[in-house]
């Protein structure tokens, strides 16, 4: 599966994300003018990631927490900062929606491993390291197998489990029950806002 590995998936991942951006387009416009409300102008949250071969690239996503601080000037916790329209965009996963810019730039993939920070990359083991051999994905195998309520070893296992059994079928599985999850808003916790903890390496 070498051929759809390295042209064609990279060939269905562009026009499908030209085709959802266009699909999309008046739900994208209408989240930009309500996140802007919500946030003082400020629609996007951008994030420095890791991608294939540990690639640094900016993730785009909607902004769903604002910047209020307390009076010391440190950020107030995630369940305060998060905006209805947020907490509603990532109950549906709307707040992935400008990723799809990030396939077009060809630094993501519609299904793979997820993009992590490049902080967590030097604490990754021989094993996990495969996860970066392909290009990071919106959704992949650990976001319909547990997505955060499960642990970072599991989730590096689907996702190098994935990177070994990459084929046409298995995205197509991966890209259908993903749809599924979302529109049962399975295994999302966003109703506190907290995200999962960082990863620091695999205890031994």
């Amino acid at each position: 599966m070498k051929i759809y590995a390295n042209f064609i998936k990279r060939l269905l991942d562009f026009f499908i994300a030209l085709f959802g951006i266009i699909l999309a387009s008046p739900l994208i416009i209408v989240l930009i003018l309500l996140l802007s409300i919500y946030n003082n102008g400020k629609p996007f949250f951008y994030q420095n990631r890791a991608g294939k071969n540990a690639h640094d690239f900016t993730i785009i996503k909607f902004k769903s927490m604002n910047d209020k601080k307390d009076k010391d000037g440190n950020l107030l916790p995630d369940e305060v900062r998060l905006t209805p329209i947020g907490n509603f965009c990532r109950k549906y996963s709307l707040d992935e929606l400008p990723q799809l810019f990030n396939i077009i730039k060809g630094d993501m993939s519609l299904i793979g491993p997820r993009p992590l920070p490049q902080r967590y990359v030097p604490y990754y083991n021989e094993e996990q390291r495969k996860r970066l051999n392909v290009l990071p994905g919106i959704t992949g195998l650990a976001q319909i197998n547990g997505r955060n309520s499960i642990s970072w070893e599991e989730r590096f296992e689907h996702d190098v489990y994935y990177v070994k059994n990459q084929s046409f079928r298995f995205d197509l599985k991966i890209f259908i029950l993903t749809i599924l999850h979302v529109l049962k808003r399975k295994d999302v916790n966003t109703e506190d806002g907290k995200q999962m903890p960082g990863f620091f390496g695999t205890k031994k």
